[in-house]
């Protein structure tokens, strides 16, 4: 079959099978998301910024140093390292619920 009659029969079967059954076809495409479902799926996980403020909650009047992601004890986590007067500390804030699942603080010399 030359190329035109290939496209020409294709666009025949096309415009004959949304003629025929064209809103079972779009009945049965996926929405696209709405703005709500959108926003929800953005806040089922722990921004950088969100993590920091929940670090802070449980050491109040530190100074964070660092912020990174890492796996800890099977989560996706925030490490957030702060320092207040001489002590060090690691708060790791699970991405996924915002839990805190490790806290570390030790004296630094």
């Amino acid at each position: 079959m030359r190329q035109t009659t290939k496209i020409a029969l294709a666009a025949a079967v096309t415009v004959a099978a949304l003629a025929a059954g064209g809103t079972a076809v779009a009945a049965a495409a996926p929405a696209p998301l709405s703005s709500t479902a959108s926003a929800s799926l953005s806040q089922t996980s722990v921004t950088r910024s969100q993590a920091i403020a929940i670090a802070l909650r449980r050491v109040p009047g530190a100074r964070v140093t660092e912020v990174e992601r890492e796996w800890e004890h099977g989560h996706r986590t925030w490490k957030v390292e702060l320092r207040k007067g001489h002590r060090e500390y690691r708060v790791y804030v699970a991405i996924a619920t915002g839990r805190i699942v490790k806290f570390r603080a030790h004296h630094d010399d």
